[in-house]
């Protein structure tokens, strides 16, 4: 146990060195990669490095996407692949995304079982039927970069643990001479019987095989390579192949199922046997490629070259806690401080890289390209992120934002429309979600002077994007200012998305002095003006005709011009001109009394019951926590004469929402966007609108704060008395001077200083 120690604690004084700083904390301690796992959280349990490419997690079930065409419901509970009250486990695949609402991926399932060789998976309630096993979390740990399970019918432990590019399982057998190691490149999250489109193995000789698996999912053309390697030799192995083809060639002059050495199909699982001895520990190294498995047996050689399993899961934790000690935060109890940093583990989960060790990465048109002095990115779920989550990066992550947003423009490049990412993961665009949300990823890092890329090529890009009119009503929206209902659904939504999008452009045409193009999007940015009905006091879904949509219900999320929410929560979003929305709606006071209205009503299970991405875990009143576009709703109190009523809110908010529970997320993570308001408002500060360089103030719950920054200076939150009952906000100084707004500007942070809160259990009305 002293050498395991000692060796972490060498690999965190390395990390040390690597970021600067010679007081690195223990803070991996604090991440429970459990929470978020069970309901409607999304999140999974296993080991990846910070974006890691593999993300390498125990799957639970193998509820497929459709049967019979139809869409099966319950599917949507497996977006991760993990849920945490299910009783087995099916096996440990390597790719899945952290939080989404919607699906694919599930790579390369690994499954170590003994006895009789079983190559289906069996059913959750009789697990004897197939190769998964039962499993108990009393025999389950899950860390940042190390997950270990025992599978009890089997009585071997797993171990698993992953680099950037490989994952590395650590499989404890009993005594057996029918041990097996079951590679299934059938399975996948969303899964359905044509999913796989093409998959092939091959057996390079006794301790290594390689192959890929093309599939056709959310991403409609996603080929992934691997190269598996195994410490011990196998005594003999098997594959099987499921679909039958009327044309099969001359191959059927081979035995193909036993010790022959391809397989080409559709659907093909595969087995390596052993003998073991009792305790005996069989180790795996599999690395992934989206070139080929020339690039994934790289990648393993540069990353993992050895057999050491201790060692990469030190190293990759000492990277974890390098990363984690960005910020150092004294949050007060041990409960807060897990909330508090299991919330940045969910942050650096992704975007994740996508490219080999060489630089090479397959790209949007389907061809090899090498990325150029940057890192390419994928899995950008833009709908979600661009929110909270970016603009966190341009301060903790400002390097990795850069290069995200370089993948961004490699993407625009490649893309035959000529669009920046919607939603894009694996070299394909999915197109899931509204809105094109580059742009204030983009913007953002203009404004706040993170842009070490070519900015004016980047706004060319952006305006493209903007006018591409065939995309999901923008030509209805650029000719008559608005989407109309009966042309494009979710079609206020998407108007008042597309406004606040358009003056993300504008801030950056300002910045680079092209008033032409700031005067066309600035006024395409007062196109929220035109969804909003007076008489309701409602935004409202309107036609093409210029009439109201008849049939209105600003409770209902179903027909009525919205997406994920509601005209109650959506009527808010206007980020980007609060003040004149206030005004719109009738003044501070009485938007100051529909902000409350919001918050204490309550919204009737009816308008929700039969919505996947909405449920009572993510809900305070009518308030959709669980949903981005109310994210910035609590800091529109800031615009008001009470801006005191957002900090007993914001403080509800966190404690209610965020928990250390596996259950202890009020919706799916997506892709690190709920983490990311949480680390905000823990902190006190909150980017209501990306591509300004202005942070709201809250009411923050951390007792102390120091962001370390990449330019070597520091900045520290103080919240002075700081307690459950002192949620209200007395004063507020900066460098100990009295901060006279209600924000501060990202050059008060990036110039280092110290932000102190004085706390109170009363507010301060003046």
């Amino acid at each position: 146990m002293m050498r395991k120690v000692s060796f972490f604690l060498f690999f965190i004084s390395q990390a040390c060195t690597l970021y600067g700083q010679d007081n690195t904390k223990n803070l991996i301690q604090y991440v429970d990669p459990m929470i978020g796992t069970a309901r409607m959280g999304h999140t999974y349990p296993g080991a990846t490095a910070p974006f890691g490419m593999v993300q390498l997690s125990p799957d639970t079930d193998t509820i497929p996407y459709a049967v019979n065409g139809k869409y099966t419901g319950d599917v949507y509970k497996y977006c991760a692949g993990y849920q945490h009250e299910d009783k087995t486990i099916v096996g440990f695949s390597h790719t899945h995304f952290s939080g989404t609402g919607h699906s694919d991926l599930g790579d390369f399932l690994v499954m170590p079982t003994v006895g009789e060789l079983q190559l289906n998976p069996g059913t959750a309630k009789n697990s004897e039927t197939g190769y998964r096993s039962v499993f108990s979390h009393e025999n389950e740990t899950a860390e940042a970069g190390y997950y270990k399970v025992k599978l009890d019918d089997y009585n071997i432990t797993a171990e698993l643990t992953a680099t950037t590019r490989v994952g590395m399982h650590r499989y404890t057998f009993p005594e057996s001479d029918k041990a097996h190691i079951i590679l299934d490149l059938m399975y996948g999250i969303y899964n359905y019987d044509e999913k796989t489109t093409w998959a092939f193995l091959r057996v390079e000789n006794d301790t290594l095989v390689t192959g890929y698996r093309s599939t056709n999912g959310w991403a409609r053309t996603r080929t992934i390579y691997f190269a598996m390697a195994f410490s011990k030799p196998f005594k003999s192995y098997g594959l099987k192949t499921y679909e039958k083809h009327p044309y099969r060639g001359f191959w059927g002059r081979f035995d193909q199922e036993n010790n022959f050495p391809e397989a080409a199909n559709e659907k093909i699982r595969a087995h390596f046997d052993f003998d073991t001895s009792e305790g005996e520990q069989i180790k795996i190294r599999f690395a992934l490629s989206p070139v080929s498995t020339e690039g994934a047996i790289k990648n393993m050689q540069a990353e993992v070259p050895g057999w050491d399993f201790d060692q990469v899961k030190s190293q990759t934790q000492a990277t974890w806690n390098k990363e984690l000690n960005r910020i150092t935060a004294d949050a007060g109890s041990d409960g807060e401080m897990t909330n508090f940093y299991t919330a940045m583990y969910h942050a650096f989960l992704g975007p994740t890289v996508y490219m080999d060790v060489d630089g090479q990465y397959k790209g949007l048109d389907q061809n090899i390209h090498q990325a150029d002095g940057f890192i390419n990115y994928t899995s950008f779920s833009l709908w979600d992120t661009y929110r909270a989550l970016h603009p966190l990066f341009n301060i903790l992550q400002p390097a990795r934002n850069q290069d995200m947003i370089r993948s961004m423009m490699a993407h625009y490049d490649q893309s035959v429309h000529k669009m920046l990412p919607i939603w894009s993961h694996h070299a394909n665009e999915n197109w899931c979600m509204i809105g094109y949300h580059s742009v204030p990823v983009i913007a953002d890092a203009v404004i706040k002077g993170n842009a070490d890329f070519d900015v004016e090529r980047a706004l060319e890009a952006c305006i493209q994007t903007a006018n591409t009119r065939y995309f999901d009503g923008i030509g209805a929206y650029i000719d008559k200012g608005y989407v109309p209902e009966d042309i494009s659904s979710a079609s206020v939504s998407k108007t008042l998305e597309y406004a606040y999008d358009d003056w993300c452009i504008a801030q950056m045409a300002g910045r680079l002095g092209k008033e032409d193009i700031y005067n066309e999007f600035i006024k395409r940015s007062a196109s929220y003006k035109n969804v909003y009905d007076a008489r309701s006091g409602f935004m409202r879904p309107k036609l093409s005709n210029g009439e109201w949509k008849k049939e209105f219900d600003p409770l209902d999320t179903h027909g009525q011009g919205f997406i994920e929410g509601n005209s109650w929560n959506y009527s808010l979003y206007v980020p980007h001109d609060p003040a004149t929305m206030i005004d719109m709606m009738g003044g501070k006071q009485k938007f100051t009394q529909h902000l409350d209205s919001l918050f204490s009503m309550e919204l009737p299970d009816k308008y929700f019951e039969h919505t996947e991405d909405i449920s009572r875990d993510g809900i305070i009143g009518n308030y959709v926590h669980g949903n981005e576009p109310s994210h910035h709703v609590v800091y529109l109190y800031n615009w008001t004469d009470a801006p005191w009523k957002a900090q007993d809110k914001i403080r509800m908010i966190l404690k209610t929402m965020y928990k250390p529970a596996a259950n202890g997320l009020g919706g799916n993570d997506d892709f690190g966007q709920m983490s990311a308001w949480y680390l905000f408002s823990a902190l006190g500060f909150y980017p209501v609108a990306p591509g300004s360089n202005e942070y709201m103030l809250g009411s923050p719950v951390v007792k102390s704060a120091t962001i370390h920054l990449k330019n070597g200076k520091t900045f520290t939150v103080e919240a002075k008395d700081q307690s459950d009952k002192n949620v209200f906000v007395k004063r507020v100084t900066l460098n100990g001077k009295l901060l006279d707004r209600r924000y501060v500007t990202h050059e008060d942070i990036v110039n280092g200083g110290t932000l102190t809160f004085y706390m109170s259990s009363r507010p301060d009305k003046r």
